[in-house]
């Protein structure tokens, strides 16, 4: 039951963060809004929701055993581990900030990866990397990151395979996290007529799904292929090692005692 409890708890997330990026789709603002003030309005209630769901995820796990208090204080040094690589510099894109959700969510499963992502994120946005709008955007599209890395099938009995599993899924949420965070923001940049690479009501979704790619291409493939080469090469090197000191913590924490 509270298996199932937990899993209602981040669908329930899930389902509000994908109707926060896509509603404005279906309820288009009137007029031309800076970038700064897309969702601005609206921006404060979704992470209020947000940050009560993933308390509620906590107790949840708590309660069903799959998060023990020495779990919860690791998922609380992560989360400042996490919050302070952001700001690592590199060039472009490129940024350490989804290593740990990635690797923690495939070792700790899809709740633990999901909580470190909205966490870490919301962290280090009162650390000093901005806090507007566009904050529960990043949450949310970061505790994609860790939820889905804990779907991944495991392959433990092969570390090799697992590392290049595990740095082709980083490829990937490179260019798909880059990808989802434009949309927060793109269909409030409204220019009738004035460019093939702005979203227009009326427009079909071919037409739209066309001039979104022309806006990404031109906008973030560049950023975002210096985070995605970024993930690759540092999970092609450091997945294994991290994940045998994880699977060493996990280990500690969860153990039953047996007759002999």
């Amino acid at each position: 039951m509270q298996r199932l409890l937990n899993a209602a708890i981040l669908a329930i997330a899930s389902a509000i963060g994908l109707g926060s990026f896509l509603y404005p789709f279906f309820m288009p603002q009137q007029g031309e809004a800076p970038n700064a003030m897309a969702h601005a309005q609206d921006a404060p209630l979704i992470f209020f929701l947000l940050v009560i769901l993933c308390l509620g995820a906590v107790v949840s796990s708590l309660s069903m055993g799959s998060l023990n208090a020495k779990l919860v204080a690791v998922l609380g040094i992560l989360t400042a581990a996490n919050a302070v690589l952001r700001g690592v510099p590199g060039p472009a894109g490129f940024t350490l900030v989804f290593l740990l959700p990635i690797l923690c969510g495939y070792a700790y499963g899809p709740t633990f990866g999901f909580l470190l992502g909205v966490f870490s994120l919301s962290v280090s946005a009162f650390l000093g990397f901005g806090v507007g709008p566009w904050l529960p955007y990043q949450m949310f599209a970061a505790g994609w990151v860790g939820l889905l890395s804990g779907l991944l099938p495991g392959l433990q009995r092969h570390p090799r395979l697992e590392a290049v599993l595990l740095a082709t899924w980083g490829l990937v949420l490179g260019f798909a996290f880059g990808a989802l965070m434009n949309i927060w923001f793109w269909p409030y940049i409204m220019a009738p007529g004035a460019s093939d690479m702005y979203w227009e009501l009326g427009l079909t979704v071919p037409e739209v799904l066309k001039r979104y790619a022309g806006f990404y291409v031109v906008t973030s493939l560049w950023w975002d292929l210096a985070r995605a080469a970024g993930n690759f090469v540092l999970l092609l090197f450091f997945a294994a090692p991290v994940l045998r000191l994880l699977r060493r913590f996990q280990k500690r924490f969860f153990f039953e005692v047996r007759p002999a």
